[in-house]
């Protein structure tokens, strides 16, 4: 993409920090219709919309995701992670134009896939990228970066939405949707200041780029340090083991893949099925159901997505202290908790088939302690969330897959992730309406399922690189229930190449101190000897 005449800049965090405005992108998007669709202006303009027109409004950009996805791996594994990110970028700019500039529910629908396709490619190969160029000890809190940069955009599109509701007819949701033209440019701005991905300029073969990028991230440029010189060959085994393996698409199912090829789609489609993009993109709708109205509604909306961004950025701090699997199962159970509440809670309501405030998409209302209770309950499912199952999925998703098959693996946990958001973004607004109360109970079982799963099929992954997984997954790995944290053969060969460096160096040492000892030997068998002749004369 010609990017490669710009200085580079090889801080690890500098370079998530604007990898993961590709995941801001995403969280525009969401929070675009979050705080739009319960206006006045929005409802006028577009008629009412409701039920499967509502739905299918807000899971298009689901549906041009799932296309993004599918195109990610092919066009990573050609040009590059910080490449097709640009690329991304394009299709970003294209779609918000169209938004920018709607004129009915067919340009919606319209830039909303278009926006599609870009979020699709940057969520499936930011995490790719992120995971390739970071120590592993790192690994977990790096990729949260993508899922606090996802909240970040919910949480400023969400509020500027509110601020540009206030501004009369139209212009009030073309302004928010024009904005996002903002996050694209600086991403786009700041991408070519990137490194490729050392891991894919091996696949590429280009050894000498590879080798000298990973030292710059990894060791200030030092390609002797032992952690480089282990990393490095620990990658060249395992790629060879892998150009080895069964092609195309065999290759995702051939031995132990399939077990990484099950989770690495199942984890992100847990994420959606868990139910919390309920309340990231219907959140006004439940609220509505407690008895809010106005600008407390949204206000009241908004105040998740900054529980969000604070408990997601305190497990930043731990998620490389803590194991995936138990992060997710306790995170899955205590969602279903919250959900069993509030549809337990619903259950008692008030049913107002002519919909709340006029609302077709709202049929049921609680008031008084009920509706403090479902509020309350609301908040902490979407607590429990920031703290496991919303950064796990997208930080599990990204370490299951070979670098061979990490690209295109990526792409398949992708689709995993916005088929079932595709499918709950159209479905929930119908779910309202038919079966109100039940839709948080079939959450609810749902988390529980996602918990057993993670028991018994996800193996452990932090604390290891990218390429030990590779044997967790494998037909004669351990169970995953006898898995754990940490231990990471790196840390062996690290100390082996340590050890091999010292010792060179004490054989040199030794060999400078003998050839030392051998020349003062000569020097004084040199002199000794002219006087002895002296004397014998």
């Amino acid at each position: 993409m010609g990017l490669l005449t710009f200085p580079k800049v090889y801080n690890t965090y500098f370079v998530a920090i604007i990898a993961t405005v590709g995941g801001m992108l995403f969280g525009f998007d969401i929070s675009s219709m979050s705080a739009i669709i319960g206006t006045s202006q929005y409802i006028d303009y577009f008629h009412n919309p409701h039920g499967v027109r509502q739905g299918a409004i807000n899971s298009a950009l689901a549906a041009g995701s799932v296309v993004g996805s599918l195109m990610a791996g092919p066009i990573s594994d050609k040009i590059g992670r910080r490449d097709s990110i640009f690329f991304a970028c394009l299709w970003w700019l294209i779609g918000t134009a169209v938004q920018a500039g709607v004129n009915g529910f067919g340009s919606l629908m319209a830039g909303r896939i278009l926006n599609g396709v870009c979020v699709g490619i940057t969520s499936s190969q930011v995490p790719v990228y992120l995971a390739e160029i970071t120590k592993k000890e790192k690994r977990g809190s790096i990729i949260v970066i993508q899922q606090l940069a996802i909240e970040w955009g919910i949480f400023i599109m969400f509020f500027t939405g509110y601020g540009c509701s206030f501004i009369p007819g139209a212009a009030s949701f073309r302004l928010a949707w024009g904005l996002q033209f903002v996050p694209c440019l600086v991403l786009m701005t700041g991408l070519p200041f990137l490194p490729r991905s050392p891991r894919w300029l091996a696949k590429v073969d280009r050894t000498e780029e590879a080798i000298t990028t990973l030292a710059r991230i990894q060791a200030k440029g030092n390609i002797d340090d032992p952690l480089v010189v282990a990393e490095w060959e620990e990658i060249t085994t395992v790629l060879a083991a892998e150009r080895a393996a069964a092609p195309g698409w065999r290759k995702f199912f051939h031995n132990g893949m399939w077990r990484r090829t099950m989770a690495g789609f199942t984890v992100q489609a847990w994420q959606q099925l868990s139910g919390a993009n309920v309340m990231t993109y219907y959140v006004v709708y439940v609220f509505q159901m407690a008895n809010m109205t106005g600008n407390i509604l949204l206000i009241s909306s908004g105040i998740q997505y900054a529980l969000f961004i604070i408990f997601t950025s305190i497990i930043f701090f731990y998620i490389d202290k803590t194991g995936r699997r138990t992060l997710f199962m306790y995170g899955a159970i205590g969602m279903a908790l919250c959900h069993f509440v509030v549809g337990g809670v619903l259950s008692a309501g008030e049913y107002v088939p002519d919909g709340v405030d006029g609302n077709l998409n709202v049929l049921i209302r609680v008031t008084g302690s009920k509706a403090h209770t479902v509020i309350a309950f609301s908040y902490f499912l979407i607590i429990v969330y920031a703290l496991t199952l919303a950064p796990v999925a997208w930080v599990y998703a990204a370490e299951v897959w070979s670098l061979e098959t990490r690209a295109v693996g990526m792409s398949i946990s992708a689709v995993g992730n916005w088929l079932f958001n595709f499918a709950l973004g159209l479905f929930v607004p119908p779910g309202f309406a038919n079966i109100t109360w039940k839709l948080f109970i079939v959450f609810g079982v749902l988390c529980i399922g996602a918990a057993v799963q993670v028991f018994f099929t996800y193996p452990e992954t932090c604390g290891k690189t990218i390429e030990e997984v590779e044997e967790l997954f494998s037909d004669n790995g351990p169970k995953p229930w006898h898995t754990k944290p940490g231990n990471s053969k790196l840390d062996g060969l690290i100390q082996e190449a340590r050890e091999k460096t010292l010792h060179a160096k004490d054989v040199v040492g030794e060999t400078v101190h003998h050839e030392s000892v051998g020349t003062d030997v000569l020097s004084n068998q040199t002199v000794e000897k002219p006087i002895a002749n002296t004397q014998d004369v």
